[in-house]
Order: structure tokens, then C-alpha cells, then sequence
């Protein structure tokens, strides 16, 4: 049975899950092959290369047209919090690595200039190396993955691939890597993502799918000399609980229960009514649940509201912490995030994909991780707060993380190896692996390219974060450092 007619076959499929109706297409003769040769997605894969060469993707885009780098963080501030803006501009200035974090919409305006297969996949948007990290299944488990999702859309898997390698050259310099080994580490991330996602084309297909991003795949990435290093930090994530920072973060009342404690800029205490919004908008959270969720959070009262300063882009959107107390008084804490549009939105159109309309981006981020995630939070949802989409989740669902700029520099090519992998089972997820396997291929040519692509854009970025610099010691920009 060829491509054109499994195609519909599939799409009866879902829509008879959906509304009950049989399938739109026949079903394939018994013993007959789900792939002609001819029209296999490995073979489509390699074809891709006669219109995009591997080796074109070390281009840069065209500087024409392209905003300043205060004029661009400046826009990424509008809508924002004003008080946080000068912590959001603070942290951005401590570094290039810091600037990138926090600049995933202008890299998205240069990358919307550069090639694209055209093959879409669910991509993080951000997938820069610090976004990768540690935390806990519903039993308690530790598994790594991709674990930020603000930005994510249907776009090129390539943008994800660039963003993580220049991210890791960043890192490496920070860290006092020489310039050969942080080409070194980009080449090597996308020789362990063109690997694994081979890996995984080669794998029946639920084996594939339920690939688990453990030390299974730490090991297959040739990343062996982080496993102290990792070990460190699970264990350290095992005790990132909610008991324990409520243990910290609230003090009991009068009258019984607990309530969060003032610790400024981080953690606010905030006004009756906002509080009551927050907490009410729990109802419509419940909603975005598996029933099987509800029982299990009917057993917890809401007992406090508070404001939380989140991370690096994300400084200056609205978030708050929840806390909810069992029976026994022990605590969940939700975390309630602001969810804006993409950052990557206005320029997917030129590179191919969309315009896409989104009516919640709250739903965008959640459905987005489970997308690319094998594991994800139980209690991920989302909700709506005086209007603005909101998604929720636990917080300090025993999460832990690699800083990549404080790794030893013979480190950095191992973690971008293990972050290199990890991106190629999360974009397995939406994309056919053998589709991006057959144009990846063997051959070092794609690797080649995107380090060039990363030296080269890592360069770029450095000037940015000079320009950010500049414009702080001037006065155009206020920044408070170090919080």
C-alpha cells in the first residue's frame, strides 16, 4: 500500500475516535508491505537534499531589515510586568549565554532566513541547553527531557537543532572552552541527534515512541563522563519537593494551615481579590484534567496565593504559586504561569509554517510538552486569570538541572551529546524519524554545517549582548543585577 492511500486511512482513523464514524479510506490488504519502496519517508528524506544541500545550513541569514538588540528586548518587554523588566534585563545582561535565553524572538527573525526542509514537527521554540533537565514521573522517578515549553509551535526541527548548538558554543566559552572544543560540541550534538533519530527510524514503531530519555540514552550518546555530574544533580532534584520549599516559603497562621512569606523581588505576597481570581481559576484548570486527576486534587484545600519571579525570557510575566494542604497538612504547590504567544509566531509564515491561530496558549504550551515529552506532569492543565491564558503545573516536581556555562570545558561535547539526543526522541514525537533520519544521513555533512551555523551565530550573539550592555550603561535600559 503506497503513501497516498495510508494517508487517509489514518485520518478516518482519528476522526471515527472523535465522533464515532467509520473510517474515510479502505483498509490495506492483510500481509501487504506499509511502505513501497518508492515511496518510503526514508527515501522521501533523502530526496529533500537536491532542494536543500545539508550543506546549506550553515548560512546565516541576511543582517537586512534586522532589528538592533535593544530595540528587539525592548519589544519582548512590552505586556510584561514594568517593576520585573530591569530584573528580566538584568539577567540578560550577565552574559551572551544569558542574552541567548532570553532572546528566543530575535533568533527566530535570523533563523526565518536560513534553509528549512519543510518537514514540521511539535519544536520547543527554545530548545537552548540550559532547558534541559531533571524531574519526577508520578512514582517518583527521575527522568531527563526537555522540561520549558513557552515557545513551542509546529515549525522546523532544524530551528531547534540550531538554537541548542549555538547555545552550547555560548556555554562553552563561558565555561573557558578553546574554540576547537566548542565546535567540537556543536558538531558532535548533531552527530548524536542524526544517530538517535536513526536509532529510532530503525525501531518498530511503539518501541520508538515510548523511547524513555533515561541513562539508557545518556549512554547511547556516548555521554558517560557527566554521570557524576548528573548524579549530583538527582540527587539534589530528588529533595526539590513541594513540602520542602513550603517548608521554606510559608510559615503557619494564627489560626491553623500556613501562608507564603514575603521574600522580595522572588516571592510576593498578593491582594485579597487577586488571590481569589487565582484560586477561582482553579475550577477551569480542573476542567483541562483526566477525570482520574479530580479525586486526587478534591482532597487538598487551597490555602494561600502568592507572586512568583520566574526564570531568564520568562521574567516579567505573571506567575504565582498555589498552595494546597492535604488532610495531614502536608502541602502541593501549583505553579499558575502566565502562557503568551510564542515568541517564534510572527516568523514561522516565511519559513513556511502557518499562520496558526491559537485561542489558548495556556492549552498551546500544555499540549505542546506532552507532544514532545514521553513523561510528563500529571497535573499539567491550564486555566484563565482576569482574561490572560495561564497553564499550570506542579512546582518543584523534584526538578533538577545542569548549568552547561559551569561544566568543566571537556564536559560541554558530552552534554551536547545528551541534549542532542534527547531533542531527536522529543521531535520523534511528531515528525516520522524516518523522514529527518533519510536526510540527516550518515555522513558528517549536517553536522559540519550547523557548527559553522553555531561558531558563527554565537559570534552574533556576543555582539548583541554588548549592545544590551552598552545601552544599560548609558541609561536607556534599566537593569537590576544579580536577583
Amino acid at each position: 500500500m503506497d503513501e497516498q492511500v495510508r494517508i487517509p486511512v489514518v485520518a478516518g482513523f482519528a476522526r471515527r475516535r472523535a465522533d464515532g464514524a467509520a473510517p474515510a479510506g479502505p483498509l490495506p490488504p492483510p500481509h501487504s508491505p506499509p511502505h513501497s519502496q518508492a515511496h518510503s519517508p526514508k527515501r522521501t528524506g533523502k530526496g529533500l537534499r537536491a532542494r536543500v544541500p545539508r550543506s546549506s545550513h550553515g548560512a546565516q541569514a541576511s543582517s537586512g531589515g534586522r532589528p538592533d538588540a535593544v530595540t528587539a528586548v525592548e519589544a519582548s518587554n512590552r505586556g510584561r510586568v514594568a517593576d520585573l523588566v530591569p530584573i528580566r534585563v538584568g539577567r540578560m545582561s550577565a552574559g551572551p549565554f544569558a542574552f541567548l535565553r532570553g532572546a528566543a524572538g530575535l533568533m527566530a527573525h535570523d533563523l526565518a532566513g536560513t534553509p528549512v526542509t519543510g518537514v514540521a514537527a511539535q519544536i520547543c521554540g527554545d530548545a537552548h541547553a540550559a532547558n534541559f533537565g531533571l524531574y519526577g514521573d508520578a512514582r517518583g522517578r527521575l527522568v531527563i527531557d526537555l522540561n520549558d515549553f513557552d515557545e513551542t509551535e509546529t515549525g522546523p526541527w532544524e530551528w531547534d537543532l540550531k538554537r541548542l548548538t549555538t547555545s552550547l558554543v555560548l556555554a562553552g566559552r563561558q565555561a573557558g572552552a578553546d574554540e576547537d572544543t566548542c565546535r567540537s560540541a556543536a558538531f558532535d550534538t548533531v552527530g548524536a541527534y542524526r544517530r538517535t533519530m536513526r536509532l529510532l527510524s530503525k525501531l518498530p514503531v511503539l518501541d520508538a515512541w515510548n523511547a524513555i530519555a533515561d541513562e539508557e540514552l545518556v549512554s547511547h550518546s556516548d555521554a558517560h563522563d557527566l554521570a557524576g555530574t548528573l548524579e549530583r544533580v538527582s540527587e539534589k532534584a530528588r529533595s526539590n519537593t513541594s513540602a520542602r520549599f513550603a517548608s521554606k516559603a510559608t510559615e503557619m497562621c494564627a489560626g491553623g494551615g500556613r501562608r507564603f512569606v514575603d521574600a522580595p523581588p522572588v516571592l510576593r505576597r498578593v491582594p485579597d481579590e487577586e488571590a481569589a481570581a487565582v484560586a477561582g481559576s482553579l475550577a477551569e484548570y480542573l476542567g483541562s484534567l483526566p477525570d482520574d486527576r479530580l479525586p486526587l486534587l478534591a482532597r487538598y484545600a487551597v490555602h494561600d496565593v502568592a507572586f512568583r519571579v520566574v526564570g531568564t525570557g520568562s521574567v516579567g510575566t505573571r506567575s504565582y504559586v498555589v498552595l494546597l494542604l492535604d488532610h495531614r497538612g502536608e502541602p502541593l504547590v501549583l505553579q499558575v504561569k502566565e502562557a503568551r504567544a510564542s515568541a517564534l509566531l510572527p516568523y514561522l509564515p516565511a519559513a513556511g509554517f502557518g499562520p496558526r491561530r491559537t485561542e489558548h496558549h495556556g492549552r498551546r504550551v500544555v499540549l505542546g510538552q506532552k507532544r514532545m515529552q514521553v513523561v510528563s506532569d500529571s497535573l499539567l492543565g491550564w486555566t484563565t486569570v482576569a482574561g490572560r491564558p495561564y497553564q499550570v503545573r506542579q512546582f518543584r516536581n523534584r526538578k533538577g538541572s545542569v548549568d552547561p556555562a559551569a561544566l568543566a570545558a571537556d564536559q560541554v561535547d558530552d552534554y551536547g551529546r545528551m541534549t542532542g539526543a534527547l531533542l531527536a526522541r522529543a521531535h520523534a514525537h511528531s515528525a516520522d524519524p524516518r523522514l529527518i533520519a533519510g536526510y540527516c544521513g550518515r555522513s558528517g555533512e549536517l553536522d559540519e554545517a550547523v557548527a559553522a551555523f553555531a561558531m558563527a551565530y554565537a559570534d552574533r550573539t556576543e555582539a548583541d549582548h554588548a549592545d544590551l550592555v552598552a545601552a544599560v550603561r548609558c541609561g536607556r535600559m534599566a537593569a537590576e543585577p544579580g536577583v
